[in-house]
């Protein structure tokens, strides 16, 4: 079900409001770093069983359900992406500038 639309104000003025994510009491503070480095050690395992699992079926004929594993591997593999990028950018690495660029 979606959710309904609310007209607000301050939207309708042009003024700039927090979205729901980014409202202060849902978030509990700062993750530790050994906390980060674990969910980056996790991220980069996953990311490369997504491509070793692409890589073998890379050399199998192209049925249908073949392509829909190759398209879920690869979808994966490029949210890892963003996800590792981002991870390492939290933890100061000086190869990110940004994690959105």
């Amino acid at each position: 079900m979606e959710r309904p639309v609310r007209w607000n104000k301050a939207v309708h003025r042009g003024e700039r409001m927090m979205n729901d994510h980014q409202d202060s009491e849902h978030f509990m503070g700062v993750r530790m770093e050994d906390e980060i480095f674990k969910m980056l050690d996790k991220a980069e395992r996953r990311q490369n069983d997504m491509l070793a699992r692409l890589s073998m079926i890379e050399n199998y004929k192209a049925t249908s359900d073949i392509r829909k594993k190759r398209i879920y591997y690869m979808r994966n593999y490029k949210a890892l992406e963003g996800v590792v990028k981002t991870l390492r950018w939290c933890l100061g690495d000086k190869c990110v500038e940004h994690p959105l660029e």
